[in-house]
């Protein structure tokens, strides 16, 4: 063993006069923050005693400094004070419905399509939606897994609709081992949310919903009961907010890479102060298991949603009465909009609101009661978000003029069915005109009243160029064109006249509005020069 040098001077990076004792201590403190080695240093004075520096004064007040500064290095001390408000929820299927189940084999989505790919649910024992639960089949009982939390000392807690939907009997099982009944309060589908209530005590353990919006890169826990294994954790941090997923319109999620898995479904994403920033309710996953990509409802969405479902069992919804769209750049281009923003009316619902209140097809909406909307989105949302019979002011852009509409909202249908036609496409009889090129647009087109069962409104595109702009656009034979520019068009002179005119103005593009089986969209075609 080296023998320590007792005189720093007879070293060569030590060519200086001895210092005191107390200049020695502060050394070999900050040598001991910095590099975090050594647990004692001795001084240079008469008495060779070891100095433990981590009981005195000033080490004590480095070490709450760094506190304040470093994150902890593990989350237990979060995770043991949350964990135990997780549950497991056991739900069986009654016979009835798994007898409705016994013929859904598949998933519900064409292979490749963007539901198939972008979302997947998670929750029974296959990963499927309800109705497409696992399980054995023609024995009576389906059962499906999942997760959810208590949210307060009696017993009410949040899970995912998707796993209690249609079950015959809920069980819970707590963090300490045991299995309690519970009963469904209230299930709302559109943000797959539901309430439970376990009885049979008032002082079970819960979490409390963050009041907070979580900001991309905070740190998130994601704990549940992944493939019924029981209470997990995984750790990762919030990716990125705002997601649509294609699962509604009031899709809203905070994307998070916290590994979760099948069961994880209602369970919570907890951020470091133990608070619930959002409930886990689907996964992007080509193979069913985790990759790194899941999806949380915000917690300011569920206690609006479940504080309802409390109150009545039931979600009620503000509505208007329109059928909306995005403003894209070409939209915002032909409508003369400084900025890609608001929600565009394709068609107000005979009878709703908004048709009464004067709002038209082409119009947009650009604010709620003061409040700017950026898309269609969002539009959805703070409509939904408001009780019916509310009054709402909505600033409208109606023929390039500003105006404020004052209505009042009506309740959101359970079902909403697109008004078809009378008349299907397969009655229009085999005798339909060749119609006239408008080769600008890759368009042929004839008159609706010509055509039969195509109605007597607008013209009718009977052939679509595969190569041109309207076919990347959308458009396939059959659709009718009410609107251009907005201008109601009868045949394909009053098209050519509206593209002329737009081209005269040095628009780059032209709005149509364009009707599709029982509704109505508009699309905007780039106007070719010359």
């Amino acid at each position: 063993m080296t023998e320590r040098p007792t005189d720093l001077s007879s070293l060569p990076s030590y060519r200086q006069p001895r210092r005191s004792l107390f200049s020695a201590r502060k050394l070999a403190l900050m040598a001991s923050v910095v590099a975090g080695l050594g647990v004692a240093v001795y001084g240079f004075g008469p008495s060779p005693k070891p100095v433990d520096i981590f009981s005195s004064p000033a080490q004590a007040q480095v070490n709450n400094e760094v506190r304040k500064v470093e994150r902890p290095a593990g989350f237990a001390d979060v995770v043991e004070r949350v964990k135990p408000s997780v549950i497991s929820v056991k739900v069986n299927i009654n016979e009835k419905v798994a007898k409705d189940d016994s013929s859904n084999d598949d998933s519900p989505f064409q292979p490749g399509s963007p539901m198939e790919r972008f979302f997947r649910r998670f929750g029974g024992p296959d990963g499927m939606p309800p109705g497409l639960r696992g399980g054995p089949r023609g024995r009576g009982v389906v059962t499906g897994q999942g997760s959810g939390f208590f949210i307060s000392p009696d017993g009410y807690a949040v899970t995912n609709n998707h796993v209690v939907d249609g079950a015959d009997k809920v069980e819970v099982t707590t963090d300490d081992g045991k299995t309690h009944t519970a009963k469904v309060i209230g299930t709302d589908a559109r943000t797959d949310l539901a309430l439970i209530k376990v009885e049979g005590s008032s002082n079970f353990p819960f979490a409390k919903l963050s009041d907070g919006k979580p900001r991309i890169g905070d740190w998130v826990l994601a704990v549940g009961n992944p493939f019924g294994l029981g209470g997990t954790v995984t750790a990762g941090i919030v990716s990125a907010s705002g997601r649509d997923i294609g699962n509604g319109p009031y899709d809203d999620f905070i994307q998070i890479d916290a590994p979760v898995n099948k069961g994880n479904s209602g369970g919570p994403a907890f951020n470091t102060d133990g608070e619930v920033m959002g409930v886990n309710t689907a996964i992007y996953s080509p193979s069913g298991g985790s990759v790194g990509i899941a999806f949380s409802i915000p917690a300011t969405t569920v206690k609006t949603v479940i504080a309802q479902l409390k109150d009545k069992g039931s979600v009620s919804r503000g509505w208007i009465g329109v059928q909306i769209q995005p403003v894209t750049p070409d939209i915002a281009d032909s409508l003369g909009l400084k900025k890609a923003e608001g929600a565009l009316v394709a068609e107000p619902q005979p009878n709703g609101p908004a048709a009464k209140a004067g709002i038209e097809s082409g119009d947009v909406i650009t604010a709620v009661n003061g409040e700017t909307v950026k898309d269609a989105r969002e539009l959805a949302r703070t409509i939904g978000a408001l009780p019916p019979g509310n009054s709402v002011k909505l600033n409208v852009l109606q023929k390039g003029q500003d105006k404020v509409v004052n209505l009042t909202l009506g309740q959101l249908p359970n079902t909403l069915e697109a008004k078809a036609d009378s008349d299907k496409d397969g009655d229009r009889g085999s005798a339909v005109p060749r119609g006239t090129d408008v080769p600008k647009l890759g368009l042929t087109l004839a008159p609706a009243n010509s055509v039969a069962g195509a109605g007597k409104d607008g013209v009718v595109v009977t052939e679509v160029d595969p190569k041109s702009a309207a076919a990347e656009r959308g458009f396939k034979e059959g659709d009718v064109i009410l609107e251009v520019a907005g201008k109601n068009v009868t045949n394909a002179g009053d098209v050519r006249e509206a593209i002329n005119a737009a081209r005269t103005d040095n628009k780059s593009s032209v709005l149509m509005r364009v009707k599709s089986g029982g509704s109505s969209r508009f699309v905007a075609v780039p106007v070719a020069k010359g």
